[in-house]
């Protein structure tokens, strides 16, 4: 079974991914380095699916009181400002840090999108995010059309039951690209309301206006669609982010940043199931402005705070732990 996954809409060029916009591309990968693209082996379709469908099986069965053991199938969806090296390799840390070894927390998927890898390139990786909402988008409705034939066949068999929850963690601007991917699956699927396809949404420095949940913002349709759509969704933020000020001051209309301020009204009306989190002491006073933005895959306590969130660890619970304030800043 293949250790490593990576669905790709780059163009390959000289034997290469590029920034530019190609067709799907699905592959695996057994060893790394996970930034050398001979290291990686395309499959069709329908083969990486007969693997997807084989790995999640294998998963054990969960009794439904032990839920938070259950494995997940998780899709990293990179920020803007990531080449595919850079994502490569920020793939191959969560693999390792979140889905590796005795406590993994089942497989992960790269969903690749071609970021142009330039600061310059802000507002051509934004449209980028946008093209590519439709891919995702047609990943996430197979997957939904996935997990309703399981419920049939649960149903008349519990030994048939889905063995992995679906969850996603979104970093930067792949939080753009999701909530676009999302708003699509929505429609597509008739608005529906009786199943969740995400079990977990993790929005890492979400460069997403911070209304998007909130009725009447001029992205309340796209938040609707991905609060119906998930179980629990959880903005983690940082008001010392200087990457998200820095994206402010380019896009900006008047709408702040939801990784950099959190969301505009908490709780947003009628989503109980969206929250948000200051993540500013958890890093070091000597983690500049900039670094933030992707210091939460670095840093040990968020690491673990990402991993009680995937496994649906309550915030009531995560409070009581102690697990929602950091303690290495200011001043310490």
């Amino acid at each position: 079974m293949p250790k490593f996954w990576m669905i790709s809409n780059r163009a390959v060029k000289n034997g290469q991914p590029s920034g530019s916009l190609g067709p799907l591309g699905y592959y695996v990968s057994d060893k790394g380095p996970l930034d050398n693209f001979a290291n990686w082996q395309k499959v069709t379709p329908a083969n990486f699916r007969t693997l997807l469908i084989a790995a999640a099986d294998a998963f054990p069965a969960i009794d439904h009181d032990a839920h938070d053991c259950q494995r997940h199938v998780t899709f990293l969806i990179h920020g803007y400002n990531n080449d595919w090296q850079a994502a490569a390799r920020r793939y191959a840390q969560v693999s390792r840090d979140l889905f590796g070894g005795a406590k993994s927390l089942g497989l992960c998927i790269s969903f690749d999108w071609p970021s142009l890898g330039s600061v310059l390139g802000y507002l051509p990786d934004r449209e980028h995010a946008r093209q590519c909402a439709g891919d995702l988008a047609d990943v996430l409705s197979q997957l939904y059309d996935w997990l309703l034939d399981k419920q049939v066949a649960a149903a008349a068999d519990p030994a048939n039951a889905c063995k992995a929850k679906i969850s996603l963690i979104a970093h930067s601007m792949g939080n753009y690209l999701t909530q676009k991917a999302m708003a699509a699956v929505w429609t597509r699927k008739n608005q529906p309301l009786l199943v969740s396809l995400v079990n977990q949404l993790l929005m890492v420095a979400a460069d997403v206006d911070n209304d998007l949940f909130d009725p009447g913002s001029d992205d309340a349709t796209d938040g609707t669609a991905t609060a119906n759509l998930t179980y629990r969704i959880t903005a983690l933020y940082s008001g010392r982010d200087n990457v998200l000020g820095a994206s402010a001051g380019l896009k900006h209309f008047g709408t702040r940043r939801l990784g950099r301020s959190g969301l505009a009204t908490r709780p947003p009306q009628g989503k109980d199931n969206v929250w948000d989190l200051d993540c500013s002491t958890f890093f070091p006073a000597s983690v500049g402005g900039t670094d933030i933005h992707g210091a939460y895959f670095d840093t040990p306590a968020t690491q673990s705070l990402m991993r009680e969130l995937l496994t649906g660890t309550d915030r009531t619970v995560l409070g009581t732990l102690g697990l929602l304030t950091g303690t290495a800043w200011p001043g310490k």
